[in-house]
């Protein structure tokens, strides 16, 4: 018997409903989030795509949808949005591999 995942697609438009039992809080969380994803120094589009790579970076299935969507309807093709994800990839990987100097630092203590 197959496991059920704990991704459901269908979750997240009911996002708003973590606000429920703390509903001042959820206002500052949204009205932050709003002006975080305005048009600034970044286009709207440009910040949909940093949240599309950031989202594959942190492996977040719903954020990965909802900014596959929104990269899509600022503007972007599927070769941009491709392209972020590969950014975020080689950042996330250099990030392992330059840990590897701890490793390294390591293994020059126990040489002594």
């Amino acid at each position: 018997m197959a496991m059920a995942g704990y991704y459901h697609a269908e979750d997240l438009p009911r996002f708003p409903e973590v606000g429920k039992n703390a509903p001042e809080l959820w206002e500052k969380f949204s009205a932050w989030y709003r002006a975080v994803f305005a048009e600034g120094a970044l286009s709207e589009r440009e910040k949909c795509l940093i949240a599309l790579a950031v989202a594959h970076a942190v492996q977040c299935p719903y954020c990965i949808d909802a900014y596959t969507q929104a990269s899509l309807e600022k503007g972007s093709n599927a070769d941009q949005m491709t392209e972020a994800i590969h950014v975020a990839a080689a950042i996330r990987g250099g990030a392992s591999l330059v840990h590897g100097l701890q490793m390294r630092n390591s293994l020059a203590k126990v040489s002594l």
